[in-house]
């Protein structure tokens, strides 16, 4: 990091290192707005923490999706909204991390408690995320390793450790809450958990414009794919256009809206011959 942003560092208010952390990564990516804390309007913003408590809070979401659903496809299965409710929720505390991990080597808390989201409309899913918590894990070398904020781990094998580990955290809680409300299983949750961190990542390089260390943190932080997740990154070279591309683990169920609809490309239904199932 530049001397200038030391010397910037060193003269704002300590409250402000994570703040200022989401300030620079917001613009670098285009799927949601990152923030710290949740506007004074509070419109259409739900706490994480308050919404996993909230009896009936997902089967509300599920609803709310349905009617959109049905306005554009005329159908609204039960799979495809509790696909698209369990990815969009896992995006919050995953893209959050992928994002923060790639361009800050900064992690904020991902406790359900220390999230808040943005519900959007008319399509019901998560456009911002605001932090609630100033706290967050740094290298030795970040310039506010000192702060009463940051905890300071010795290197970025220890930070991706750490990352994973948050991630997961919030995701079993998620399981727990989500899982007996649908019928997908805990090998399907745990499948679009590792989709979202490894998509995540991969993204973060993408739109930062360094996919290849986007595809790099997926893989550092995935590793072998150590339980609870289902593998470890599946991205791969694509041949056709000289990028990356991966396959999915679990299934949107996008497939089910209308005859004609078919399978994403990347979707774990078409493994390539070769592969294991």
């Amino acid at each position: 990091m530049t001397a200038g942003y030391r010397t910037t560092v060193a003269a704002r208010g300590r409250h402000g290192f994570l703040a200022d952390s989401l300030a620079r990564v917001n613009p670098r990516q285009h799927r949601a707005e990152l923030r710290f804390g949740v506007p004074e309007n509070r419109d259409r913003w739900v706490g994480c923490d308050e919404f996993l408590r909230t009896p009936g809070a997902f089967d509300q979401w599920r609803d709310g999706l349905a009617g959109w659903l049905r306005d554009k496809y005329s159908d609204s299965p039960d799979r495809t909204t509790a696909g698209y409710v369990m990815t969009w929720y896992l995006w919050v505390p995953g893209y959050l991390a992928g994002l923060m991990f790639h361009h800050e080597r900064r992690i904020p808390s991902l406790r359900p408690a220390d999230l808040a989201f943005r519900m959007a409309e008319p399509r019901p899913h998560p456009d911002a995320i605001a932090v609630l918590s100033p706290r967050f894990v740094c290298l030795p070398d970040d310039p506010a390793a000192g702060v009463p904020e940051a905890t300071v781990v010795p290197d970025e094998q220890a930070l991706a450790a750490l990352l994973r580990g948050r991630f997961a955290a919030h995701a079993a809680r998620f399981v727990e809450v989500y899982g007996p409300q649908v019928r997908l299983g805990k090998r399907m949750l745990w499948a679009a958990a590792t989709d979202v961190l490894d998509s995540s990542l991969w993204l973060a390089g993408r739109y930062g414009g360094t996919e290849d260390d986007g595809v790099l943190d997926a893989a550092l932080v995935l590793g072998d794919g150590p339980a609870p997740f289902t593998s470890g990154s599946t991205l791969r070279p694509a041949a056709e256009s000289g990028g990356w591309t991966r396959r999915r683990e679990s299934c949107c169920f996008h497939y089910l809206l209308a005859e004609g609809q078919g399978t994403c490309e990347s979707c774990p239904r078409l493994r390539p011959k070769a592969e294991p199932a």
